[in-house]
């Protein structure tokens, strides 16, 4: 009888590691996720700040209201699509981290029936 508390204790201290572990890994992997997508979405700040600069450079260049209107438009059409991008970027982030905390849940948690 004195088996039975010691197994059940040693049952609870097993599943309480896997189950520490398995959070330590899923949060490690998302955190891994968050850090991809910071990246990417540094670049993309930058890209913005040299497409606002080229914007000044070509504005300086012009010599006519046309030619400055032509150069406005460009640079709009091309924040448009980056906007488009970015949506998509957002999308995919989001994606990727629930991809990530759901393959963690599903493969690392243990079912406590050990």
């Amino acid at each position: 009888m004195v088996s039975r508390p010691a197994d059940a204790s040693t049952s609870s201290f097993k599943l309480g590691k896997e189950q520490t572990e398995a959070m330590l890994s899923m949060h490690k992997e998302v955190l891994d996720a968050y850090e991809q997508a910071s990246r990417a979405w540094l670049a993309r700040v930058k890209s913005e700040i040299d497409l606002w600069s080229g914007l000044a450079a070509k504005f300086s260049a012009t010599r006519s209201v046309p030619e400055a209107m032509s150069a406005y438009q460009e640079c709009v059409a091309q924040r448009m699509q980056m906007a488009a991008e970015d949506g998509q970027r957002l999308l995919n982030d989001c994606q990727k981290i629930t991809q990530q905390i759901t393959r963690s849940l599903s493969n690392g948690w243990p079912s406590g029936n050990t």
